[in-house]
């Protein structure tokens, strides 16, 4: 629910901005202001959940999510909708982190990579369902029912967690670093913001790298803050593992190549191959059946190869993969695109999942929640950026914004070199040693 309301509009623009009396352009601020709520409130996932327990943040954060979801569907002006998707990214801030945490806590470490790969699955499938989803509902029923089914399965969720979840058992909370999650907010989102604008140029190109510059210089005096603070909102020592540190750093990258790509492929497949909305979002899935096709052999794999041999395997075959779909024309066969896609989907699920697991193998209990909460702010911050690239190269490349073929491939040549480059961090680094 969470991931797939981060894409599912992107389809539906036309018919949202009509209906409230806006233009798709301005509309984009939806993304923006719901990624600029989950990297300004998820430095707090970790404090919540020792303070008031993971089970009980977690249902605050799906009712959150729901109340923001209704707010988009009852909008009738582009303020009001823009809000309402602040208060689902707001939700959707505590929801990946906190669920992680628990899943450590809770899951005896023989069965942590099996439990992961099912947690791995739905942000690896909603970006790709998003988009077919979000038209589906558009051309058929209404852009407002892409919002309206949240609701049943945040009260679904709500009612299975109270009766099937255990809470895990809370650590000692310190006292809230407000100084350290003011710098930590301003700096997160001023990178998402600026990020975003640079992609989606709203406001003047200035305005975006001005933000980039105050997220860049909050979050340098953040790291001054944390190092003589003893309750830091997020405790950078956790960097000091070695297996936490090549593990985000190679995420980072990896997301930076791959998070724009559903976007990416479906407008290559829209406007270079001349396929309908609805015919390039089914291709698009085919990534999200092969991203669930991994949980059956993701298990067996890292224990035959062992972590840090499976990821960086998993990384440069996924930057081979996406290099491959760069050399896509309208004359390959489509079920060629489809195995292309599918297997794009597993190796990424696969690397995914392993990235999961590592975050927290070797980090110290105290530090776990520092650690899930410092993998969850990279994601945004990591995916705008994505996106800002790969916006801002096809702006350039046909500031009319009629991109040819060949500037597709060039946006996603580009993802592939980054997606590969995931690997080096993991070379690097030595082999973990709590998930060998």
């Amino acid at each position: 629910m969470e991931s797939m309301d981060a894409t599912v509009i992107s389809t539906s623009l036309p018919a949202i901005a009509t209906d409230i009396g806006t233009t798709s352009v301005a509309l984009k601020l939806a993304f923006t202001a719901y990624y600029v709520a989950m990297a300004m409130f998820v430095p707090m996932s970790a404090w919540l959940a020792d303070r008031y327990g993971c089970r009980n943040v977690l249902r605050f954060s799906i009712a959150l999510f729901m109340l923001g979801s209704l707010g988009c569907a009852v909008s009738q002006s582009l303020a009001h909708f823009v809000c309402a998707r602040f208060v689902e990214g707001a939700g959707a801030a505590f929801m990946a982190p906190v669920a992680r945490l628990a899943l450590f806590r809770i899951t005896p470490a023989k069965d942590l990579v099996g439990a992961t790969s099912w947690l791995t699955i739905p942000p690896t499938v909603a970006p790709m369902l998003g988009p077919p989803l979000g038209g589906f509902l558009t051309t058929f029923v209404a852009w407002q029912w892409i919002f309206l089914v949240n609701l049943p399965a945040a009260l679904a969720g709500i009612v299975l967690m109270t009766r099937f979840m255990p809470d895990p058992v809370r650590l000692p909370t310190r006292r809230l670093d407000l100084i350290g999650l003011l710098l930590v907010a301003i700096s997160l989102s001023g990178l998402v913001f600026g990020a975003s604008l640079i992609s989606m140029p709203v406001l003047p190109i200035w305005f975006g790298l001005a933000c980039i510059a105050l997220g860049v210089g909050a979050g340098a005096i953040y790291v001054l803050h944390a190092r003589i603070s003893p309750n830091a909102i997020l405790d950078l020592t956790v960097f000091r593992e070695h297996t936490f540190r090549a593990t985000t750093i190679g995420t980072t990258l990896m997301l930076m190549g791959c998070a724009a790509l559903p976007y990416l492929t479906a407008l290559m497949l829209q406007l270079g191959f001349g396929m309908s909305a609805f015919q390039s979002g089914l291709l698009v899935f085919s990534g999200a059946i092969g991203a669930l096709a991994a949980k059956f052999i993701v298990a067996p794999l890292f224990r035959r190869f062992g972590f840090r041999r499976a990821m960086i395997y998993s990384a440069l075959l996924a930057g081979l993969g996406v290099a491959i779909k760069a050399t896509l024309l309208p004359s390959t066969p489509a079920l060629l695109i489809v195995a292309l896609l599918f297997v794009n989907g597993l190796i990424r699920s696969i690397y995914f999942t392993g990235h999961a697991v590592l975050t927290v193998a070797d980090t110290a209990p105290e530090q776990a929640g520092h650690a899930t909460a410092i993998a969850a702010v990279s994601r945004p911050v990591a995916s705008a950026l994505s996106f800002a690239i790969a916006g801002g190269l096809l702006g350039i490349l046909a500031p009319d914004g009629a991109n040819t073929i060949t500037d597709f491939h060039l946006a996603i040549g580009i993802g592939a070199i980054l997606c590969g480059s995931a690997a080096i961090a993991f070379l690097a680094s030595r082999a973990p040693s709590a998930a060998r």
